[in-house]
């Protein structure tokens, strides 16, 4: 079923609707984090008694379950047998199979908060991508945010112990770097696709991957089964991981990236710290202040990092007079000759 005005790109918002466009893209990347930070508890406790191959699995398994109907109901079956599904299965297996099993095995070796934080250098590694591609020239406000942002993940990291960082801390790192490059390539090279399809397909490849995982690691004698019989309360937190933090986080941050653009939107992963940890603390952790701080001095490299929000507001809109001979750096949904970039979260 075709949609109308195109669900990936946006609108073609007039410029006295600018600050709208501002406004609810920056919505749906709050509600995109709130959904990626809900599945940080979830997993915490579906890693008692699920390996994270077999969590890994049955998250994506579930995920695009419940997605594939709706990815038909919106883009239509020709949409879907026209996909570049080749493509898709070495973004989605690679990026989101592989980074997602990363992901979990970190938050097994470490704790979600530790995970969440660790995860907020994604604009850094989003930033480098961009420059390496040639599509961003770093401006001092961007870069001072960047700066910031790394000091209040040490910060915050620093009330672990050093002994439950190394390996989980570099499977975090890894996995947050093939999230950013999975996501710049579904952004890309998916323009047909609604922002449910193009989450979906990848999706898919993801599953493809985590059943090889699967396969793999009950072939080399590895445990692969939940340790305990699935209860009610195992089944509702694998629906929270893998339909709300999964599924319905992806698709509402790439639509937030198609009312503010790539950058600006990929700043709010670096707030998910905060609700991670006001999630634990309404479920009975401890507030720990030293990871408080290091979330505040993450949040201040957000505000930070804005490049001026009532100028870049949606994709082919903006506020300021159109330019046409030079892009502006900060301006990459205005210049035709910029790529997109990075989602999440993943």
């Amino acid at each position: 079923m075709a949609m109308s005005p195109d669900p990936v790109r946006g609108p073609s918002f007039a410029v006295p609707g600018a600050r709208q466009s501002a406004l609810s893209g920056n919505g749906l990347a709050v509600a995109s984090m709130l959904a990626w930070a809900a599945g940080f508890p979830a997993a915490e406790i579906l890693l008692q008694t699920w390996p994270p191959v077999a969590l890994l699995a049955a998250r994506l398994m579930l995920a695009v379950a419940v997605m594939i109907p709706i990815w038909l109901w919106i883009d239509g079956a020709d949409a879907v047998l026209r996909a570049r599904w080749a493509h898709a299965m070495r973004v989605g297996g690679f990026g989101l199979g592989l980074g997602m099993f990363l992901i979990i095995l970190a938050q097994k070796l470490t704790d979600p908060v530790t995970v969440a934080i660790i995860a907020s250098c994604a604009p850094l590694i989003a930033t480098l991508l961009e420059l390496a591609a040639g599509t961003r020239r770093l401006r001092w406000n961007f870069a001072l945010g960047v700066a910031v942002s790394i000091i209040g993940g040490l910060i915050a990291t620093s009330a672990v112990a050093p002994a439950q960082l190394g390996l989980g801390a570099l499977c975090a790192i890894a996995s947050t770097a093939l999230f950013c490059w999975a996501s710049m390539a579904t952004a890309r090279d998916f323009p047909d696709l609604s922002q449910t399809g193009r989450t979906t397909i990848t999706l898919i490849g993801g599953t493809f991957m985590a059943g090889a995982l699967f396969y793999l690691s009950s072939v080399l004698g590895f445990e692969v089964w939940p340790s305990s019989p699935i209860d009610p309360q195992q089944a509702g937190m694998l629906a929270i991981y893998a339909v709300i933090s999964l599924g319905l986080s992806q698709v509402l941050f790439i639509a937030s990236i198609g009312r503010l653009g790539v950058a600006l939107a990929s700043f709010h992963i670096n707030v998910a710290p905060f609700y991670v940890m006001l999630i634990m603390v309404v479920l009975g952790s401890e507030w720990n202040w030293t990871r408080a701080l290091g979330a505040g001095v993450v949040a201040l490299a957000v505000v930070l990092a804005q490049d001026r929000p009532a100028r870049r507001v949606a994709y082919g809109v903006s506020s300021a007079r159109p330019k046409t001979k030079n892009c502006p750096p900060d301006q990459t949904p205005t210049c035709p000759a910029r790529s997109v970039a990075m989602s999440t979260r993943r």
